[in-house]
């Protein structure tokens, strides 16, 4: 597999019963990018990243991570290989504060696993490098309220943080914008734009503006294929594609 080139599929299939969900599907994402997976409700978007993340084993075909064949890896496995999902599992303590949320997330890097009960002297040292995640995403101003208070858009740019806090090489963003008003949209779409520099992305995302304005490369799902693939002005004038949004009806649901 060429270089520039950090996650593949070839061929991913998934069938629940008489129904194939995802077909077929051949998806090339470079190192580096940020890759949009858009398509009309019921294309198999969630499906897809399913597959990618090990929720779900596929049906047929391979996946393929920095030259690895993780097709039938563990999900704890593809995590510490560097490719994280987040918001789908939000990895947010609802009572705890938003340092503390993110202090967490750095002692599973770390591979010390949940320990609530160790020293607050042990847990010091992570302190800075939690403040300046709670920093890069805008939350400073928060640090010590809990998770639930926080409004909406901030508690997707925690999730970010404690997705940063593991350090990802590449991203898997599932829907960051989804209820969100357009002061958030702005606010997570300059956060997404920031941390890409020096990982790869790949998000599935029903606002197209957004989608239009953040990917390099655009694949289109329908019906659990590839319909059309390349930059947000090819796409969007793809009469196939078209159809596919109108045919259905909008694009409002999963």
């Amino acid at each position: 597999m060429p270089e520039d080139i950090i996650l593949s599929t070839s061929g991913l299939t998934k069938d629940f019963g008489g129904f194939t969900a995802v077909n077929g599907v051949d998806l090339k994402v470079k190192r580096g990018s940020i890759h949009a997976l858009i398509g009309p409700n019921g294309a198999g978007k969630t499906t897809f990243f399913n597959l990618l993340t090990k929720f779900l084993a596929p049906s047929k075909g391979a996946i393929v991570y920095n030259g690895r064949d993780i097709t039938r890896e563990k999900p704890a496995e593809i995590a510490r290989l560097g490719l994280v999902r987040s918001f789908q599992i939000s990895a947010v303590f609802p009572q705890l504060s938003v340092l503390t949320n993110v202090r967490i997330a750095l002692q599973r890097k770390r591979g010390d696993s949940f320990d609530f009960w160790r020293s607050e002297a042990a847990l010091k040292p992570l302190d800075e490098e939690a403040r300046r995640l709670v920093e890069a995403v805008g939350l400073s101003a928060f640090v010590e309220l809990p998770a639930v208070e926080l409004s909406y858009g901030r508690k997707r740019a925690l999730e970010i943080a404690t997705t940063l806090a593991l350090d990802p090489e590449m991203m898997l963003l599932d829907e960051p914008m989804a209820g969100m008003g357009r002061e958030d949209v702005e606010r997570i779409e300059a956060l997404i734009r920031k941390v890409s520099v020096n990982r790869t992305i790949l998000m599935v995302e029903h606002n197209l503006s957004v989608v239009a304005s953040l990917s390099d490369r655009i694949t289109v799902l329908a019906r659990g294929q590839v319909l059309a693939e390349g930059d947000y002005a090819s796409v969007s004038k793809d009469a196939r594609v078209i159809e596919a949004y109108i045919g259905s009806g909008g694009d409002h649901a999963h």
